[in-house]
């Protein structure tokens, strides 16, 4: 499985972004993709998770009720809506994906997921 974000950019606080992330490769039964971010000088931390076949999601407390991850099975691609962006949420994005269907708990961990993408930056300033 191969993996391409794309849709980073500039944003003033308070907008909006929609990152978007490709996926090669036959997808089985067992999916679940995520979407982590690292800011400088930081660790690479959970954003948001989900399942592929029945769309369950998970969310950091911190980005809770402003973004929303979503997928479309049919052209293998998986996006995150971000809204009410605010300067801390700065980092490079990346996609990532592991055969399972588990997204509780140490699903939120980085090491769980074998396939990465390259990753794209959000800079939210004004």
């Amino acid at each position: 499985v191969q993996l391409q974000a794309s849709g980073g950019g500039l944003v003033q606080p308070g907008g909006s972004l929609r990152l978007s992330c490709a996926a090669s490769g036959r997808p089985s039964g067992r999916r679940t993709t995520a979407w982590f971010r690292q800011a400088p000088g930081k660790e690479r931390e959970f954003v948001t998770a989900i399942r592929w076949p029945d769309g369950a999601a998970v969310y950091a407390d911190s980005v809770k009720g402003r973004f929303t991850i979503s997928r479309d099975a049919a052209k293998n691609m998986m996006y995150l809506q971000m809204n009410s962006l605010k300067p801390e949420d700065t980092a490079v994005y990346y996609c990532a994906g592991v055969e399972s269907n588990i997204i509780t708990g140490a699903m939120r961990a980085s090491n769980r997921y074998p396939y990465w993408g390259q990753g794209t930056q959000v800079t939210v300033s004004s």
